[in-house]
């Protein structure tokens, strides 16, 4: 667990901050990056096509996703098609669903066997996983984002269903397994050890992998010392009686 450079899953920033994109971006160890309407909406984006082509113009030589937002299948269709006219380091991501809960295996499979690379988001079961797979094209790569950290948030463990749709997945050998919404950087390794292709997170987490292997005395030494020196600027006080 200790050792950042033995891992075998990719590394994908999560975010709309470009500036912090572009932060990522510097280091190698990033291989992809992925956003979607929330984390633009909190961002503060108001023109999402200008902000997708700053962000490829700033990140040309590795996969981004974007998702589309309508919820008839006709319009995700239309802007899923604009979208991938973006680059051809876009990744489309396609929701498991609408909000009607109608699958959208349709459109997955007529934009993969058409070549668009599409990311599927928002999937939270092995079953899904399964449905999905079987409507991916075999000649295009894609992307499946089960979404472990908010199973997790269920009180479910992941790891077992993230390992089933590791197998699940090995009948469309182009698709890639996205460990999505982790929630510390164990998950890295947990995505690891499970067998997963990618993981996506944050900047706060993956800054963290700073701290990986990191000696566990000193690492209490210095929380010790934070504590403190905490204390002391805020000027805390406490008044004690005195010993007998």
């Amino acid at each position: 667990m200790s050792d950042v450079k033995a891992l075998k899953v990719k590394l994908f920033a999560d975010g709309a901050d470009l500036t912090g994109m572009k932060e990522m971006a510097a280091n190698p160890m990033i291989k992809g990056f992925t956003t979607n309407p929330t984390l633009m909406r909190k961002a503060g984006i108001a023109d999402y096509k200008s902000f997708a082509r700053d962000v490829l113009k700033a990140i040309p030589d590795r996969p981004v996703s974007f998702e589309v937002f309508a919820d008839d299948f006709e319009q995700m269709e239309a802007q899923a098609l604009e979208i991938a006219s973006w680059g051809k380091n876009v990744n489309v991501k396609i929701p498991v669903t609408n909000t009607k809960k109608e699958f959208s295996g349709v459109l997955i499979e007529r934009l993969s066997k058409a070549g668009v690379k599409v990311n599927v988001t928002a999937v939270m079961t092995a079953e899904q996983v399964k449905r999905i797979t079987e409507r991916l094209d075999a000649k295009t790569p894609a992307i499946i984002s089960v979404f472990a950290g908010r199973i997790a948030d269920t009180g479910r463990d992941p790891m077992p269903i993230m390992a089933q749709a590791v197998q699940i997945m090995k009948a469309k050998p182009k698709s890639e397994l996205i460990w999505a919404s982790p929630r510390e950087l164990l998950n890295v390794f947990q995505a690891n050890s499970v067998g997963c292709h990618i993981i996506t997170a944050t900047n706060d987490i993956l800054k963290k992998l700073s701290l990986v292997g990191k000696d566990l005395e000193h690492y209490s030494l210095e929380t010790v010392e934070m504590f403190y020196k905490d204390a002391t600027a805020a000027g805390f006080s406490i008044a004690t009686r005195q010993a007998a």
